[in-house]
């Protein structure tokens, strides 16, 4: 049996799971996503990946901001939908919404819940240092990401992992949890399970403030920002004058007694800076207006 499915979401992640429903046995019957927004340099409108898919598919989008309105609540009364799935859509369901699907809406999470919960799973995880984190399918409710647990899928945090690489292979796995969780629910074999709540965290969106490189903390807390930040907001500092971002980032057990910040060698390995404890070699830099180029590759030393 086929489910009649409204999909809510808005970044590439969620566009993965957008395709992979399509070519599934179930039928989207409406995309709904955020606004477009300014872009690039030009600051030109963009629409997300989401709604540039939904478009080719040639799926109704909508864009409501809110979505709780009276009107946004009739169209998707409309839809007759048998579910709901939202993946980082970007707003907070109210009650009125969530009890609109005959089986109510499901979410596809990037974190092993109830551990990080939130706007930013994926890159909290890298900056903690967790090893391992993985997808939760989750039975929503009114509140942030508090709802039961329909299904979990564990997932290995590589030691070079990025938030771009990680957050790729959970796509792929949070699709494939989606299709299998979408069977259960035809099948009536569901078996919730509520969250401890106790033991939640939370992952706060990312800003450019918290990018900003503190050389004062140890090389291997930095090494994780700079894979956590990857691909945005890009870790940066600046080295004797230079404005950098950092794109990659080795930390090195080396003992120094340098001035954090400081930079205490430069070759065709990296750029070595004294930290807080250790030493950061930069692997991967931007200079302003630039783009991002390996160490290595350079014909002259930075510094």
């Amino acid at each position: 049996m086929a489910l009649n499915v409204i999909f809510a979401g808005t970044p590439e992640f969620a566009a993965f799971a957008l395709k992979t429903l399509l070519a599934s046995n179930h039928f989207v019957s409406a995309v709904y996503t955020q606004p477009d927004r300014p872009s690039g340099r030009g600051r030109k409108l963009t629409s997300s990946p989401v709604k540039k898919l939904a478009l080719a598919a040639n799926l109704p989008v909508y864009q409501p901001m809110p979505l709780n309105t009276t009107e946004s609540i009739k169209l998707l009364q409309e839809h007759q939908a048998d579910i709901m799935v939202v993946v980082a859509y970007g707003q907070l369901l109210p009650k009125a919404i969530l009890e609109i699907p005959r089986y109510g809406c499901i979410n596809i999470h990037a974190s092993l819940l109830p551990r990080w919960r939130g706007a930013a799973p994926i890159e909290r995880a890298i900056e903690a240092g967790d090893k391992m984190t993985g997808i939760t399918i989750m039975q929503m409710d009114e509140h942030l990401d508090t709802g039961n647990i329909l299904d979990q899928v564990y997932c290995p945090i590589g030691s070079v992992d990025t938030s771009a690489s990680l957050s790729e292979r959970l796509a792929t796995i949070g699709a494939e949890a989606l299709l299998k969780t979408l069977s259960a629910i035809e099948k009536g074999s569901l078996s919730p399970s509520p969250q401890d709540h106790e033991k939640a965290t939370y992952a706060n969106k990312t800003s450019k403030q918290e990018a900003e490189i503190n050389w004062s903390l140890s090389a291997e807390v930095l090494a994780r920002k700079v894979r956590a930040f990857n691909p945005r907001p890009i870790a940066f500092t600046e080295i004797n004058g230079q404005p950098l971002r950092v794109w990659k980032a080795q930390a090195l057990d080396m003992p120094t007694k340098a001035v954090p910040g400081t930079v205490i060698a430069s070759s065709k390995q990296g750029i070595d800076v004294a930290t807080g404890e250790g030493v950061l070699r930069l692997l991967t830099i931007q200079k302003p207006g630039g783009k991002p180029l390996s160490v290595e590759t350079l014909t002259t030393n930075l510094f």
